[in-house]
């Protein structure tokens, strides 16, 4: 019986986390008593996952959908415009739905994995990896990447195994040659690090104990920000070739061009959340805070904005699915 709870537990059932027995076993076989707190935390992360979902990545979704149909109508910089719009996209349509699994367990005294840890404000591709679908990522890792010798033996070994785990990665998200480029492409962003062994040199959190990153922080921040974005290039184009027709248009002197496509108030719900983002970046979720600092007024004022946004940007009429459904 319990086994068969952990198969179908419903929160993970679509789109995950990609859970694990020996976490969530032991968790299902233990009584479990109504945590006021942990219920409470629960709702704001479910909160925090919808606006991420209806908020941000279906408004950017709208922009994107139009720009990608047709990229031969628009300039290089409104393409470039549109593949920062995908990035922020994937990541609050994915993340958003994880937030929303997590949140619920907590409803049930059911601690999840975290599978998403602020993934932009890595400083390189390997961080990148630590925070992006970390269920995912360590599976790999313990399943694949470990039994075929990990980072142990020569060099050969270590950029055939860097190259399986990215490739097999790309092909985890379908039989198209766009998943294959995408992982190929963070295969070669990887594996400088690797062989001079500094895929390790950024574990803890950004600016830790700081309000700004240093301008070294910052610049390997967009730095890493820009090489994950150029690769969703390939993630999102329908074939290989529009995908390299993409980044032809976008790479001429329009790129210096003011963006066709400027929604001015996308760009503004975007900084707040990065904002909120940023300032929570040592918790779990932008939503984890202490109710002894900020007072109820305040607290419930922000939620009921966060509500607000929510119904006045839900599409009822042509709700937008989560894009992991299809994986």
């Amino acid at each position: 019986m319990t086994y068969a709870v952990f198969v179908s537990f419903f929160p993970l059932l679509v789109a995950g986390p990609i859970e694990r027995a020996w976490h969530l076993l032991p968790q299902l076989k233990k009584e479990r008593r109504f945590d006021y707190a942990i219920a409470v935390d629960g709702l704001r992360q479910i909160l925090w996952g919808l606006f991420k979902k209806v908020v941000i990545a279906d408004t950017c979704a709208k922009y994107v959908n139009t720009i990608f149909h047709d990229p031969g109508l628009y300039s290089g910089s409104t393409l470039l415009a549109g593949a920062i719009l995908f990035a922020f996209q994937i990541y609050c349509d994915f993340s958003g739905y994880s937030d929303i699994a997590i949140g619920t367990a907590k409803l049930f005294g059911i601690d999840l994995l975290r599978n998403f840890a602020f993934p932009y404000f890595s400083r390189d591709i390997a961080e990148f990896w630590r925070r992006w679908h970390i269920s995912l990522t360590t599976w790999f890792r313990d399943y694949l990447y470990i039994p075929l010798g990990g980072s142990r033996g020569g060099t050969a070994r270590k950029i055939r195994n860097t190259f399986i785990i990215f490739l097999v990665s790309g092909l985890w998200h379908g039989a198209n040659w766009t998943f294959i480029a995408w992982g190929l492409i963070h295969a070669i962003y990887f594996l400088p690090l690797l062989l001079l062994n500094k895929n390790r040199n950024n574990i803890g959190t950004i600016a830790e104990g700081r309000i700004l990153p240093t301008l070294r922080e910052a610049a390997a921040m967009t730095l890493t920000f820009a090489l994950t974005t150029f690769a969703w290039i390939f993630f999102r184009s329908p074939n290989l070739h529009a995908a390299f027709a993409y980044i032809q248009g976008m790479a001429n002197h329009s790129l210096f061009s003011m963006p066709q496509l400027l929604p001015k108030r996308l760009i503004a719900i975007l900084f707040v959340f990065i904002l909120l983002e940023w300032q929570s970046r040592s918790k779990k979720h932008a939503l984890q805070f202490s109710s002894a600092k900020i007072t109820w007024p305040i607290r419930y004022a922000f939620y009921l904005i966060i509500g607000y946004s929510i119904v006045f940007y839900q599409n009822y009429h042509n709700p937008s699915e989560f894009i992991y459904f299809q994986f």
